[in-house]
């Protein structure tokens, strides 16, 4: 694949950024992307391997054709790359911008920690697909008769749509929000990926058939009964948005947050939305962020562009070590050190750090006490310190979907976790004609896993209606 001595003749070269001192200063992307020449060379380097291990289950859930596009790439025929990309994808662009690249990690290059720029290779062919008009609808040629409804416009709902609207269905697309995409727009900043790429793929899904219904809160402004009674098949694709609560003492001052409120509210303040909560602003203020992941990282770079006067953030894991074993973990994801570029933007980062409490002053957050942790993660007893806080963000992740309204509605079974029960085999849920795809079903996931279970979904779905399908998983 790809020039047959490229990884040896061509160094890895990826995207690089706009400088800290100027991306601070605004909300749009910051990245700058390769020249169509540097692509190529990039895609040059992919190898010949004999398993290749970044498209299988452990490098890319949607089992992109990592080795093909490269090639085609390479070959200068972009168009057949952008065709081979979509065949898997619905959306390259937004795995191509904020996918963590598992892909990269299970590379045979990365063995020498070089693996090939795969999520920038996507990224530029899914943008000169668009750039040169290569993406239309896919309109179906002919209509089946069966209507469709799906509950969320995120990655596996958009997914979904796509692919029972290009089989013929009737879908109907039912949102809570005044737009689509759910945590793609309200829950990742502006910074990481623009809101103008969703429009646009909403407008293609709008084209191929399906009908988009905002300000629909299934289970509160519209009975769950009342909709399943409607559909020949529903899929619920809500998300997993109840987040898991720290029980910390003091987390009712004045000043302390859930992260996601934070996050949303810069959404729409980027998007031009109406805000009706009290405003949740870091400008001025030392920000505390507990938790160390993706979302954590989000609320440091977006307290950064408010102007907070300094960010921390805490974890409670040990500090991981630079360098994997290779031998011991690839191709699978490993746990070593990295730096967000919202870290890199100045934050202070505490590691094998647990968070006792936080501390107030006349009902308002004035710090949060911490202390070291041992290797079992338990306090150690005379480390205690307090860290100066106006401001703290609870960013630990989400524990299941939200039960109230639909899903109380519906009673369904639920795992042991509170998600929607179904499995990967057809995701059903226990409730005839009832369908279940994405966080909903699996938990707080990647993007790329929630395209996959809403391409699956509609595969299960269009199999129920018709009794065959010819949809890809």
């Amino acid at each position: 694949m790809g020039k047959v001595t490229g990884f040896l003749e061509i160094d890895r070269q990826d995207q690089k950024y706009q400088p800290a001192a100027d991306r601070i200063r605004h909300f749009r992307e910051f990245t700058l992307p390769l020249s169509d020449q540097d692509v190529s060379r990039q895609a040059a380097r992919c190898m010949d391997c004999g398993v290749p291990f970044c498209h299988g289950d452990t490098g890319c859930p949607v089992h992109n054709q990592i080795p093909d596009w490269n090639d085609l790439v390479y070959s200068g025929d972009w168009q057949e790359a952008a065709r081979n990309l979509h065949s898997t994808n619905n959306f390259p662009e937004f795995t191509g911008r904020i996918c963590p690249a598992p892909c990269e990690e299970a590379c045979t290059l990365n063995l020498e920690n070089i693996p090939v720029a795969i999520k920038s290779v996507e990224q530029s062919i899914a943008d000169k697909a668009w750039d040169q008009g290569w993406i239309k609808p896919e309109i179906a040629a002919v209509k089946t008769g069966k209507r469709v409804a799906v509950v969320g416009s995120g990655p596996a709902g958009l997914a979904a749509a796509q692919q029972l609207a290009r089989a013929g269905h009737d879908v109907h697309v039912f949102e809570r929000e005044p737009k689509a995409g759910g945590l793609l727009r309200y829950g990742i900043p502006d910074f990481k990926m623009e809101k103008h790429f969703i429009d646009r793929r909403v407008a293609q899904i709008e084209a191929e058939g399906a009908t988009f219904h905002y300000g629909q809160n299934i289970g509160v402004t519209k009975p769950m009964a009342e909709l399943v009674a409607d559909h020949d098949a529903v899929l619920l694709t809500g998300g997993a948005e109840a987040p898991r609560d720290p029980k910390l003492p003091g987390a009712e001052l004045e000043g302390v947050h859930y992260a996601m409120p934070f996050l949303v509210q810069q959404n729409r303040r980027v998007g031009r939305e109406e805000i009706h909560e009290e405003p949740i602003i870091a400008t001025g203020k030392r920000v505390v962020v507990i938790g160390g992941g993706d979302t954590a990282s989000d609320c440091v770079g977006t307290s950064f562009r408010q102007g907070a006067l300094a960010v921390t953030q805490l974890d409670i894991r040990p500090m991981p070590p630079v360098q994997e074993d290779k031998l011991a973990v690839w191709p699978y994801w490993p746990t070593k050190f990295r730096t967000s570029s919202s870290q890199a933007e100045g934050a202070e980062r505490e590691f094998a750090c647990a968070t006792l409490g936080v501390v107030g002053k006349n009902g308002k957050v004035t710090g949060v006490q911490c202390a070291r942790v041992d290797e079992k993660r338990r306090p150690i007893e005379g480390t205690e310190f307090i860290i100066r806080a106006d401001l703290v963000f609870m960013a630990i992740g989400f524990a299941h979907p939200l039960h109230e309204g639909m899903l109380t509605e519906l009673g369904a079974d639920l795992d042991k976790r509170g998600n929607l029960a179904a499995n990967t085999r057809d995701y059903r849920t226990s409730v005839d004609k009832v369908f279940a795809a994405g966080d909903m079903r699996r938990g707080q996931s990647l993007v790329v896993w929630a395209i996959r279970e809403g391409r699956q979904a509609a595969h299960s779905i269009d199999k129920h209606l018709m009794g065959a399908t010819n949809l890809a998983w």
